[in-house]
């Protein structure tokens, strides 16, 4: 029986938080995590804002509600002073533990924040509030303005716009924040889009109030002024148009009329599909893996070796693979795996290094029978192995991409394709490697990279690219984010399924982004196309 699973959403604000930077506000930064058996993981994390002590996120945090579990969660808010995704070594203004229970039942709950060993952090709080998800609709919207007035002595105004729903409190609620166009008087921002849940709570009539302020880096924005409206008004189309109201100004002039003119340049409603409308239409997710067998990694008879079987049969790769494999196989149907190799010389006559080879050693069918069946195969080949170099990574990922190349050409959300690699992260063609995955971007496939062993793994961060965009040695940026890197010493003596949930958090996002990209609906699960073709090519694997 499938659990009973809503989603649910939550907005979170702080106040009083410490000021941990000489000189101005702290950067604040809010992350959500859930407890897995005696191990924390990352659900998600709102934007970071610049120079704050009381923030508002506009970031919401989704997660899946079970009625039927006790889900522990933390949330933890953090100051932020560089570019890098860990969180060890920005300083930590404090959280709070409680369970999503809690939450649901009182609706908005506010509680002071803690410091490690339950000291409390000064007299900062923090507010969560939850809204269930019922709909699966989203707003698109773009805005510009027209003479706005000028806020800054030496330039013009920075001006962004913030968007609030009413709550039954009465109380504004942050729903969304646009970007800042600087020193322009007559700024057109970028179209966004916000689920209606999220916007105006699938209210139609609900009240939105924009601000429209002027950004100020120390945190002390200016107020340019504000109008109220409602989605109902925005969906009337054509130009629909805002006088800029300050209240302040409005009461000193008679003849005051406006602070500028905000018009909405487009309204568009949106249906947000969900990745199990995706998968409970019919689409299969195809799950290809690689297994770095490079000189890198040891001579597998040393027992310093990563690829060294311990006595009960196991190692960090085949510990990895069950892991994420156990979770992935699941969602597709045949659960016939291609696998391959990569970086290792074969019998009979152990001459160049091949950079791709089918695991069984079948070039023209490298599948195996579900996740047993590749640890089967690795057992068996592992003796038989000469491990050498370099450590491509390039020529596997081109070959699943001609796969996936092919599945897209079908143009049905019917086939996506997930490729594990299991490295020690050595990685020799690196600019290749980028290219490889930027081309990929545009394809219905997702890289997963576990890296084993203790090396630094600078060069797999690099290629995950969440703080920063990845570009090709040409400069071409990739298309949507599709890598995600997970070193698996974080999860050695964690429960499989943490590191499992971890690696396979951003799929889904993923898998709904690409079909997005290309505007294709959930397949009919009635009308389900036949299968594509999954990554065994006729022809020998090139190596």
């Amino acid at each position: 029986m499938t659990d009973c699973i809503s989603k649910v959403e939550l907005s979170v604000s702080c106040t009083d938080l410490l000021d941990k930077d000489v000189g101005s506000k702290s950067d604040p930064l809010c992350v959500l995590l859930q407890k897995a058996g005696d191990k924390w993981t990352e659900l998600g994390r709102t934007e970071h804002l610049i120079n704050t002590s009381s923030p508002s996120f506009s970031q919401r945090l989704r997660l899946d509600y079970h009625f039927e579990t006790v889900q522990n969660l933390k949330l933890g808010v953090y100051d932020i002073d560089n570019a890098s995704k860990d969180l060890g070594d920005d300083d930590y203004l404090g959280g709070v533990e409680l369970t999503l229970g809690q939450i649901v039942s009182s609706k908005t709950l506010t509680r002071p924040l803690q410091l490690k060993k339950g000291k409390p952090a000064g007299k900062g709080s923090i507010t969560v509030t939850a809204e269930e998800i019922k709909d699966n609709r989203a707003i698109e919207l773009e805005f510009e303005a027209k003479n706005l007035d000028k806020k800054d002595t030496f330039g013009k105004s920075d001006p962004f716009l913030e968007f609030s729903k009413q709550g039954d409190d009465g109380k504004w609620h942050l729903v969304h924040r646009t970007e800042v166009v600087m020193n322009n008087l007559n700024p057109s921002w970028k179209k966004f889009t916000v689920p209606m849940q999220t916007f105006c709570s699938s209210d139609l009539d609900k009240p939105i109030k924009v601000d429209c302020s002027d950004y100020d880096s120390d945190g002390s924005h200016d107020l340019i002024g504000s109008f109220i409206t409602k989605v109902s008004e925005l969906q009337k189309g054509g130009q629909v148009q805002f006088d800029c109201i300050h209240p302040e100004k409005q009461k000193k002039k008679k003849s005051y009329k406006n602070s500028g003119v905000v018009s909405l340049k487009s309204c568009k409603m949106l249906t947000q599909h969900s990745f199990l409308d995706f998968v409970m239409g019919g689409c299969q997710i195809n799950f290809t893996v690689g297994i770095d067998f490079t000189g890198s990694n040891g001579d597998p008879r040393s027992p310093n070796s990563l690829h060294y079987m311990s006595p009960d049969g196991l190692n960090q790769y085949l510990s990895a693979l069950w892991s994420v494999g156990q979770v992935v196989q699941d969602y597709d149907t045949d659960k016939l795996f291609p696998a391959f190799g990569f970086g290792a010389k074969l019998p009979p006559d152990y001459q160049a290094a091949h950079h791709e080879f089918a695991l069984n050693f079948n070039p023209t069918s490298p599948y195996c029978q579900g996740i047993q069946g590749i640890v089967e195969a690795y057992r068996m080949v592992l003796p038989q192995l000469r491990l050498s170099g370099p450590t491509n990574f390039s020529p596997i990922i081109n070959h699943v991409a001609s796969i996936a190349s092919q599945a897209a050409q079908v143009n049905t959300a019917s086939q996506y394709f997930v490729l594990l690699i299991l490295t020690d992260g050595e990685i020799t063609d690196f600019d290749q490697t980028r290219d490889a995955i930027v081309r990929a971007s545009r394809l219905p496939l997702s890289i997963i990279i576990v890296g084993v062993g203790p090396a630094d793994f600078k060069a797999m961060e690099l290629l995950d690219g969440d703080d920063g965009k990845l570009r090709s040695t040409v400069g071409e940026a990739i298309a949507r984010d599709i890598v995600q890197f997970v070193p698996y010493r974080q999860f050695k003596d964690a429960p499989h399924a943490a590191l499992a949930q971890s690696v396979l958090a951003e799929v889904p996002i993923q898998l709904v982004s690409y079909f997005k990209m290309r505007g294709l609906e959930p397949p009919n699960p009635k009308a389900a196309p036949k299968a594509a073709p999954k990554a065994a090519p006729k022809d020998a694997p090139k190596s």
